[in-house]
């Protein structure tokens, strides 16, 4: 991967292994159990391999891989080569039978990905991912997994949809430009936002894929305070530097919030979309 790349990518998604930490055990809470339950339905009989996309420092492998038979081995993919060195590091989930999964690791641009870099997949994976592709990276994963006959999981796609309780009429105009800031583009790279999820749904169905959805949520409230925190922050930042008149307007707004934050009253439902795909 070049630098130019890398810092293309840094830029939009800023993720840091603190913020991974931090949000993996709602993200765990959040995904579908129903759709991780029909997974083994669709593997084959014996070891099976695992290719996570966007892998970040493994936390789909911890909630996916107790569920799944094993043996397995699961190659994470990711375009942070620190983040992978991490995921690679840590003591390995166990499988369904109690066995440790065996890891690899391959860092990479995801738009270049092709079916025989999926050679000898049983399934494709990916949690948080879509949302922060370009049309160009989605066409490139569903063409892979399509070449490569295996079925995919992708999990926790944001749909643009938030709850903030208590309500405010200003809750409409930061969703909004949320919305936009995750539809920008950075460097050449037009984001698909919220679209990530049905836009990858609708090219599996167009490649002959069954496909099942679920909506799934993050809900948030004084149960983890600091999560919640980290996520407002970042959402109403997100929306300020896409509409940077917003600041101004909501200074208020962003006292309030804080406000009601420290006294354990704000609670948030972010919503999202999960996606199973696998061949007819």
């Amino acid at each position: 991967m070049s630098a130019e790349l890398s810092a293309d990518v840094d830029a939009v998604l800023r993720v840091s292994d603190d913020w991974l930490s931090l949000r993996e055990a709602e993200d765990a809470r959040a995904r579908s159990g129903r759709l991780a339950r029909a997974v083994p339905a669709l593997l084959p009989d014996g070891p099976i391999t695992v290719h996570d996309l966007g892998s970040g420092t493994g936390s789909m492998m911890r909630w996916l891989a107790p569920e799944l038979p094993g043996p397995q081995t699961w190659v994470l993919h990711d375009w942070n080569a620190e983040l992978t060195a991490l995921a690679s590091r840590a003591a390995p989930p166990a499988d369904a039978d109690g066995t440790p999964v065996t890891v690899r690791s391959r860092v990479g641009r995801l738009d270049r990905l092709t079916a025989g870099d999926l050679a000898g997949a049983s399934l494709v994976t990916a949690s948080a991912l879509l949302d922060v592709l370009t049309a160009r990276e989605a066409h490139a994963i569903v063409e892979a997994c399509v070449g490569a006959g295996a079925p995919g999981l992708f999990s926790l796609s944001v749909t643009g949809d938030v709850e903030l309780h208590p309500w405010d009429a200003r809750d409409i105009r930061v969703t909004r430009a949320f919305n936009a800031h995750q539809r920008r583009e950075v460097r050449g790279r037009r984001l698909l936002g919220r679209y990530g999820g049905p836009i990858v749904r609708g090219l599996f169905e167009r490649a002959g894929y069954r496909v099942r959805t679920a909506l799934t949520t993050w809900r948030l409230d004084a149960g983890d305070p600091r999560l919640l925190a980290e996520w407002f922050d970042g959402w109403l930042g997100a929306a300020e530097e896409q509409t940077p008149g917003l600041r101004d307007e909501l200074e208020d707004y962003r006292a309030l919030r804080g406000r009601q934050q420290r006294r354990g009253e704000l609670s948030a439902v972010v919503y999202h979309l999960d996606v199973l795909a696998w061949p007819r």
